[in-house]
């Protein structure tokens, strides 16, 4: 049997009636019981999500669900921003090792780990190309970073993309799904390895500006000199020379970007790993990232607008082209949507004009993960992608 892909949208608020027939109409798209279901719901739904889950694995039934709730829900070309909403992702992969854990923070005098990954066959992974963890963490009790550290040790292959549960601003809320089972704290992680090709799509949607440079001091995540010099000057200095509409964008936030490869010879949008300013040390003339740098590294200011942020997702897309995309999956940030962009639904609209209309489901995240440059980060209004070939 082929790998099948459905998706549905709910959006009426009395969603009983409405997920038992989307059920049954994802069951005649696959013909099959999936092995696996992804469920996103918005805040509205935050009360009734393990009501809609327990209904969705009677009807549909299938062998791994994951999900969590999102800020606004995608679900085909549409990002529904606001309004009510549950998205349902099926998928029948019939020769692909499939795997659910809960994971969770374990604290121990020395400070702590994730538990959990051990009961997904991480050992087994045959190829890059066919195999990834997908994350969906509560964001004030999973420490996602510790996750990508852990696992880049023991298995620096794997790629892991997802988001960060959103909605709510307190603890135990922003709820995630793990088989059937609703959770405040941790992270549901779903290894999809073998059987189907999956591509990843990381676009953090920004451009360089000013000149690239040397990082030639630094202290953690305080940046003290640039090319020699102290940073603040070498960021005084490049401001100057900026347009005013770059001096508009620097007033709303900028970033530093850091060279993915030393070794090439020119660096564009896609070729830098971005990280925010989070501001200045007057008094020791540093720029503050959150991020550690380390001497050496050629970084180059960053900032994001519209129409950079919808060039590069449309650039990497089709950057390398996939053959035959069958469904997808998007964590996209919860400052781009309208937020950013002047229309509605664009990630979702960009994906659909890219690689055709796919059975694709996501939601806006409080924070994205997925590769840039071989190796998994966090990332902050970015746009994390997951295609099936």
């Amino acid at each position: 049997m082929a790998n099948k892909f459905s998706n549905a949208l709910i959006t009426n608020a009395n969603w009983s009636q409405e997920v038992e027939k989307s059920c049954q109409t994802l069951l005649e798209d696959i013909v099959v019981s999936p092995d696996i279901a992804i469920v996103f719901v918005s805040p509205h739904f935050a009360d009734e999500f393990q009501e809609i889950a327990d209904a969705i694995q009677e009807t549909l039934q299938p062998i791994n669900m994951i999900g969590c709730v999102g800020d606004s829900i995608v679900s085909g070309g549409r990002e529904i921003e606001g309004d009510p909403a549950i998205t349902i992702w099926a998928a029948a992969l019939p020769d692909t090792t499939i795997a659910t854990a809960h994971l969770l923070l374990e604290r121990v005098p020395d400070g702590g780990f994730i538990s959990g990954t051990e009961e997904l066959p991480l050992a087994q992974i045959t190829e890059r190309e066919e195999s990834a963890l997908i994350v969906l963490g509560e964001p004030f009790s999973f420490p996602t970073d510790l996750l990508l550290s852990q696992l880049a040790a023991d298995y620096p292959e794997l790629r892991v993309l997802g988001g960060m549960a959103s909605g709510f601003q307190q603890p135990g809320r922003n709820l995630v799904l793990v088989n059937g089972s609703v959770h405040s704290a941790g992270a549901a992680g779903l290894l999809i390895d073998g059987g189907v090709k999956v591509h990843s799509v990381v676009s953090q949607g920004c451009r360089p500006i000013g000149d690239r440079l040397v990082v030639t001091k630094v202290e953690r995540n305080l940046v003290l000199e640039l090319g020699g010099k102290p940073a603040m000057k070498v960021l005084e200095e490049m401001f100057i020379r900026l347009p005013t509409s770059d001096h508009d964008l620097m007033s709303k936030g900028f970033f530093l970007g850091r060279v993915i490869s030393e070794y090439q010879d020119d660096y564009e949008m896609g070729d830098f790993l971005i990280r925010n300013v989070m501001g200045m040390d007057n008094e020791r003339g540093a720029v503050v990232v959150n991020d550690y740098f380390k001497v050496g590294q050629t970084v180059q200011f960053q900032v994001r607008d519209e129409e950079s942020a919808s060039n590069e997702l449309r650039q990497l897309l089709k950057k390398p082209e996939p053959t035959e995309v069958k469904g997808g999956l998007i964590f996209t940030c919860n400052g781009r949507g309208t937020r950013l962009f002047a229309e509605p639904d664009h990630d979702a609209g960009v994906i659909k004009e890219t690689v055709g209309e796919i059975p694709l489901a996501g939601f806006f995240a409080q924070g994205e993960i997925g590769p840039v440059g071989g190796e998994n980060h966090m990332h902050g209004y970015t746009a994390s992608v997951v295609l099936f070939e």
